[in-house]
This record gives structure tokens, sequence and C-alpha cells, in this order.
């Protein structure tokens, strides 16, 4: 479904990112993982279109898209999550996922027919999907799950989430993990699931991408890449106990 080949990020002199390939497969969860630094957004920026490629190829079902602008990636099936979530806090929650369901069609869609997606989506991720509930009660977690429910709503082929566990404690973790394999499971959507926190991610993934100062450094099943030992050194810091948990959270392969 999507084919990325030799991708280079530059910011004047600095390289993020250093001729990443990968390719995902349609219905596969990909974990893309790493230390902070690692360039895990900045591919996520580029494949979306909000930065544009230094040099190489992002092609998704066969088309080339690297350099298109964001809306453009999105009309052709792509979303994406971001890691700060930034509601539109004067709007209900599904006045909220509504406007993305207008955005993502490329196409005039009815208001009773938006509404529909906005509430499906928001059934999905288990917010409450009456006209009256507001973006103020929402934690952590529920912000979270909404920046997912605006990301569904466009009706997408590809899901980009990135750190969708960053601030949520462990068992809004495992909530959200069971939600991405929920999601992947009534709407057949493939997921590249971008994450600094190791352990959760290696229980969902199909397959998952190490980077580190920009370059790949590991790539294969959850068990075998978290036992590598490049892996341990650079993403656990030689910490050989946290690499074993993390094998042991690992789906058998």
């Amino acid at each position: 479904m999507l084919a990325v080949q030799d991708l280079t990020k530059q910011f004047g002199g600095f390289v993020a990112v250093n001729r990443v390939s990968f390719a995902v497969e349609e219905g596969e969860i990909l974990g893309l993982i790493g230390p902070n630094g690692s360039g895990k957004s900045t591919v996520f920026n580029v494949v979306a279109g909000t930065l544009p490629l230094t040099a190489g190829s992002v092609r998704f079902e066969g088309k080339e898209i690297g350099g298109l602008p964001p809306d453009q990636v999105c009309h052709r099936g792509i979303a994406r999550t971001f890691q700060i979530p930034r509601p539109f806090k004067r709007l209900s929650l599904l006045e909220n996922v509504a406007v993305s369901a207008f955005y993502g069609q490329n196409r005039d869609i009815s208001r009773s027919r938006a509404w529909e997606q906005a509430e499906e989506a928001l059934a999905l991720v288990k917010l409450p999907t009456e006209a009256t509930a507001t973006v103020d009660a929402l934690g952590a977690a529920g912000l979270k799950k909404l920046e997912l429910a605006r990301a569904l709503a466009t009706q997408p082929k590809l899901v980009l989430a990135d750190e969708s566990l960053g601030g949520l404690d462990e068992a809004e973790m495992e909530q959200a993990a069971d939600m991405l394999q929920d999601i992947r499971r009534q709407k057949g959507i493939t997921i590249i699931w971008v994450e600094h926190i190791m352990g959760v991610l290696m229980r969902v993934v199909d397959r998952v991408i190490v980077l580190d100062h920009g370059e790949k450094i590991a790539e294969g099943l959850p068990r075998a890449v978290a036992e590598d030992p490049r892996v341990i050194e650079v993403y656990l810091g030689r910490q050989g106990t946290a690499a074993a948990a993390a094998a042991d959270a690992a789906r058998p392969s």
C-alpha cells in the first residue's frame, strides 16, 4: 500500500532522516519506534505532506505522493494524528469530528452524512456522540481519542498514528493499543504507529522498524527486533532487562 524509498529530509546542513526505506502492506499495523529525536515524526511529516522531502520517493497505492501538500495526501486516503491534540475548543466533540468528515472527502457531502460519519468515528473510539458533549470534559486520554476520531472521519485507507500513548497512564495505554487493533479489525484500515514507548506497541504491531539518528537500524518481527543488540544499545541504553521484558511482551513470531 505504501512504499517509501531512500527518504531523506534535511534542514539546512542537518540531516534529520537519511535514506530510510520501508513498505507497508494493506491491513498491516507497522510500528515505527526509536528514541526521541530519531526522526520518527519527521518521516510522518514527509509522508503526510507537512514537510517536503529532500530526496527519495513516497508511493501510495502505486502513485507518487512525495511532495504533495497535506490536503491532497489526505484526499488520497492518508490521515494522521498529532502528538499534541489541538481541537477546536469552541466546538462540540461532534462538530470537531464533522469538520474532518467534510474536509476529508474532497467532494460535497451533506450535513447529515458528515454528522453520521462523525458519530461513527466517535463511537469507534468510545467517545460520547451526543451533540452536547464538549472538549472541556476530556482528559489526556480523551483528547488522544478525539484526535484519532478526527482522522477516522476523513474515511482513510491508511492512518499515521503519532505517539498515541504520550501522557497516558498504563491502563490508558493498554486501552489505546486495543483501540488501534479494533480499528484495524472493524474498518480494515492500515496503520503505521509511531511511538517511543516500546512495550505496549510490541504487543500490537505485526512488524516494527527502529530509527536512530535518522537512520533505519532494524526491521522485523517484534520479538526479533526487541532482542537485536543494536536496538538494545541505542534504544534502551544497554538495559538488557528492559529488552528482555519487551521481547516477552512481543507477539510470538
